[in-house]
């Protein structure tokens, strides 16, 4: 016989699997359209016609679906750029940078309300909990940068010959991020790896928030000339 114990825990599995990914989607969908104080649970049981206390058997708090969402996009991100620089193990330096980035840019033109939940826009009241909402998404960005900057080191550090920078001059829990992967890199190194985010993280806030839209009808264009000014700036043979 069938054991349909078993099957009905299986579909109600499911549909509560299929209900939280509505959950967190309609949550996105509210911050894109009314901004990030738009994520209540209320306002998303009203959106998917639920009844507020059925929501609450999903998230006990509004805190925890904030919390769940940047965890999912923060993770959703370190994949994309992690097999990005993994494809690329056999490439240049400069190959693998310019890789690293577009496909930060991609990920971040595709999940406009994801990016702007992890870089932009505060959620009013949100308190992460104790480490951070999505440590290990976290640390392993971080660690991705800090590898770009170790790629480009050889070449770079020139660069910073004379260089004043000192580990106290950046924050401990960053450092707690890059350094045991990192443990032969100079301070300066990582001055590096921040500088190649911001050359990386404006042009794309930029574009994800569409100040470029009527700037310019080639922001790619822009991006993959920016990359490769990068890639001149680091002294690394050019690659397009």
């Amino acid at each position: 016989m069938a054991d349909t114990g078993s099957r009905g825990r299986g579909r109600r599995e499911r549909l509560r699997a299929e209900t939280t990914a509505e959950i967190k989607d309609v949550a996105l969908a509210l911050m894109a359209s009314s901004g990030p104080d738009a994520i209540t649970l209320r306002a998303i049981a009203r959106e998917m016609g639920m009844t507020a206390n059925a929501i609450y058997g999903y998230f006990a708090t509004r805190d925890d679906l904030i919390t769940t969402l940047i965890n999912d996009v923060y993770t959703a991100l370190a994949d994309a750029v992690d097999s990005s620089w993994d494809a690329t193990s056999n490439q240049s330096p400069a190959a693998r940078i310019q890789a690293w980035s577009r496909t930060f840019r991609n990920w971040a033109l595709a999940n406009p309300q994801g990016f702007r939940l992890i870089y932009g826009d505060p959620v009013p009241g949100y308190h992460s909990p104790e480490g951070g909402a999505a440590p290990d998404a976290a640390r392993r960005v971080c660690t991705g940068l800090t590898a770009l900057a170790a790629a480009a080191w050889p070449d770079a550090e020139r660069l910073y010959q004379g260089s004043e920078f000192a580990w106290s001059d950046f924050d401990a829990g960053l450092l707690d991020k890059v350094r045991p992967a990192f443990p032969e890199l100079p301070p300066a190194a990582v001055a590096l790896a921040l500088r190649i985010w911001g050359h990386l993280h404006g042009l794309v806030s930029l574009e994800v928030y569409g100040h470029l839209r009527t700037q310019t009808a080639s922001p790619d264009k822009l991006f993959r000339e920016e990359l490769a000014q990068l890639v001149r700036m680091l002294g690394l043979p050019q690659q397009r």
